[in-house]
Formats: C-alpha cells, sequence, structure tokens
C-alpha cells in the first residue's frame, strides 16, 4: 500500500496541505484521480447519498460533475485532530441550463495510517446567485496559489 502524506496525527500545516491537496485534485473533475486519496473501503456520506469503495466514489463523483458544469472550489481547514481534519468548503457552478449556484459545506475527514481517507463525511447547501455574483473566475483546474481562499473573501 503506498503511503499518501501527509500523515497523521496532522499540525496545522499538515492538515492545510492536506485540505489543499483534496482542492486541487477535486477542482481537477477527475473522478478516478480524485477516489485515490480515498482508501479501498473509504465509506461516505454525501448530502442525502451513502457510499462505500473507490468504484462507488467515481460513480458519484462522475454523477456529480455531468450536473455541476464549470465546478471551482475552495477548501479550508476548520479543526484537526490526530488523524481527524474539518473543513469548510465553497464551489460554484453551472446547471445545464446555465443557473449558478455557490454551495456551501462542511466535511469531516478521518484518515488511516496511509494518509488515506477512510471515512468521509459531507453537509452542503446549494444558494442560487447570479452569474455576476460569481468569485471563483480562474481557469478549470486547481486554484491558482495567489487567488483568495474562503477567510480573505470573507464568505
Amino acid at each position: 500500500m503506498d503511503a499518501r502524506p501527509p500523515l497523521p496525527p496532522f499540525t496545522a500545516e499538515t492538515a492545510a496541505q492536506k485540505a489543499r491537496a483534496a482542492e486541487d485534485a477535486w477542482n481537477t473533475r477527475d473522478p478516478e484521480r480524485v477516489s485515490l486519496a480515498y482508501s479501498e473501503n473509504s465509506a461516505w456520506r454525501n448530502r442525502d447519498r451513502f457510499v462505500n469503495g473507490r468504484a462507488e466514489i467515481v460513480a458519484l463523483l462522475t454523477d456529480k460533475w455531468s450536473r455541476e458544469l464549470d465546478y471551482r472550489l475552495i477548501k479550508e481547514v476548520w479543526a484537526y485532530e490526530g488523524n481527524h481534519i474539518a473543513v469548510r468548503f465553497v464551489y460554484e457552478s453551472r446547471d445545464a441550463e446555465g443557473r449558478w449556484f455557490r454551495s456551501f459545506g462542511n466535511e469531516n475527514w478521518e484518515f488511516d495510517e496511509h494518509g488515506l481517507m477512510r471515512r468521509r463525511l459531507a453537509a452542503i447547501n446549494d444558494v442560487p446567485i447570479r452569474e455576476s455574483d460569481r468569485l471563483f473566475h480562474w481557469p478549470l483546474g486547481p486554484r491558482p496559489a495567489d487567488h483568495p481562499g474562503l477567510t480573505e473573501l470573507g464568505i
């Protein structure tokens, strides 16, 4: 089994590194790539869906990104201890009809000794926004290093 550093127990620095790595991966919108950060038997609660294992994670993310177009995400560490990290996140996306949404959420993460996430619990709320109210304008892919985070944006 390959390790996925940084490994627990987390510090402020390593928790932030883990959150940014997750953000960068999710911004690729590549379900297979994203799934590799999770243990083979990872258990998720994502909104009202419960999934187990990488194959189900890939299916959930494939479905998600087929509906949530032009997806851009920012994550920020809220708290950490031992092998747990809590993050808050915001993402913007549009649907097939061109309606934009800002989605606010919290995730609780639990990692195994190899640095793979074995549990992810996510609560997410969607708010319709006008296209002119969007805050995330970088080219599709990872957020540029100089783009403000959630705290700097005041959200």
